[in-house]
């Protein structure tokens, strides 16, 4: 039996590149950047940085294009590759990649950021009554936002916990006035 799997979390080192190879697959490549800190024999803490080739292909390629930035954290688990290949001057040349199933982002995404073209998913008719910010009140940029004591959100009843229903307390027994015999010393 073999195992060839590996799994980093780190920073991306730049911008994922995404191509295309001569039969139309897609193919995407960046860098990760994983950092090890550990005391030097002086005493003193040090700091080492791994950096990794990932290459993602098909629709895990593309999405990571899509969603990744440059410092950027992620996480991602795939096996390790090594190509070889031939420079421009004919010397022998080796690389490891590490090629991807899965890659995931470690951070949340800021409203501010992400595609100029998202748009956020349309209210319900009754929570945009209920949740319309008071006529003559200043929007944001002319938005029409809810005030944020009305913005509350409730979970969807599948995802909602549950909290524990509270346990009926077990009575202790009746108290008997006289004490039991043994305890007393009487018989």
């Amino acid at each position: 039996m073999s195992l060839n799997k590996a799994m980093i979390i780190g920073n991306l080192g730049r911008d994922p590149e995404m191509r295309y190879t001569p039969n139309g697959q897609s193919v995407t490549q960046f860098t990760v950047a994983v950092n090890r800190n550990y005391r030097g024999s002086d005493g003193e803490w040090q700091e080492e940085t791994e950096w990794f080739r990932v290459v993602a292909w098909g629709q895990t390629g593309e999405r990571a294009a899509e969603n990744l930035r440059k410092g950027v954290k992620v996480y991602v688990e795939g096996r390790l590759q090594t190509r070889t290949w031939e420079d421009q001057t004919g010397n022998k040349r080796y690389t490891t990649e590490l090629v991807a199933d899965r890659v995931v982002s470690l951070e949340r995404r800021q409203r501010d950021e992400g595609d100029p073209g998202f748009t956020p998913p349309a209210r319900r008719p009754a929570e945009a009554t209920a949740g319309a910010a008071p006529a003559g009140s200043a929007n944001h940029q002319g938005e029409d936002r809810a005030a944020p004591q009305d913005r509350h959100v409730r979970p969807s009843p599948a995802r909602a916990r549950r909290r524990p229903q509270a346990r009926p307390t077990r009575r202790a027994p009746a108290v008997r006035a006289a004490a039991p015999a043994t305890l007393t010393g009487r018989r």
